[in-house]
């Protein structure tokens, strides 16, 4: 699997990205500068890392939706590629309007930073399906804007087609509905607030992430 992180002014867990992505595939991951107007050719998997982008100016992701680069990495998901948002990320797909929804500031208004446990809405999706017959995991948050919301009749519509994959077990933020991460209708995008790539190694003691790395490395 040929990956890219792509790296926008204050994203700081993109070398993370990057590290899990080479330690679990055994191929180093392009670094891509937000303003790039091209991706690597052959590139299977854009990953939009955690970090605050333009230091959640506007809004968190706002200003990094304008960036070149994501005319590239729409134009990867519209030909089906696999494109991953993690915590900023995930804002900036919303912001795209690649995901539907928002994320916002976190109830009570505090700094959420702390391992969640998880439960594994969708197993069935190219990012999940290494979990097989897992129905939990444990994944860290870091985030102060990570409450997500949508209308009634979005969320109604995201939960009827499955494309909520995970939900909080004990929700840290107030998401709406316990929503921690979902899916686009072709199932080639997801957002998610938690950080798999910070449970990826056994050496740190964390691998709840895991399964999302290998998933993709199976569907690719």
């Amino acid at each position: 699997m040929k990956s890219a992180v792509i790296v926008f002014p204050g994203s700081n867990c993109d070398r993370d990205a990057a590290r899990a992505l080479a330690r679990l595939t055994g191929k180093p991951a392009a670094m891509v500068w937000h303003k790039d107007t091209e991706l690597p050719e052959g590139t299977d998997l854009v990953v939009l890392p955690g970090g605050f982008s333009y230091g959640d100016y506007l809004r968190s992701g706002a200003m990094s939706a304008k960036s070149p680069v994501m005319r590239a990495v729409a134009a990867h998901a519209e030909r089906g590629g696999f494109v991953l948002g993690i915590c900023n990320g995930f804002q900036v797909l919303t912001e795209t309007r690649l995901l539907p929804g928002a994320l916002l500031r976190n109830a009570g208004l505090k700094f959420a930073c702390k391992e969640v446990p998880l439960a594994i809405v969708n197993g069935n999706t190219p990012f999940t399906r290494a979990y097989r017959e897992s129905r939990d995991t444990e994944i860290p948050i870091a985030h102060g804007d990570g409450r997500f919301y949508a209308d009634d009749e979005t969320l109604d519509r995201i939960e009827g087609e499955g494309r909520v994959v995970f939900r909080y077990r004990d929700n840290p933020n107030g998401s709406l509905r316990d929503i921690a991460g979902i899916i686009n209708e072709r199932s080639n995008v997801m957002g998610m607030m938690p950080h798999p790539e910070r449970a990826s190694d056994e050496r740190l003691g964390r691998t709840g992430g895991v399964g999302v790395f290998q998933s993709l490395m199976e569907a690719a």
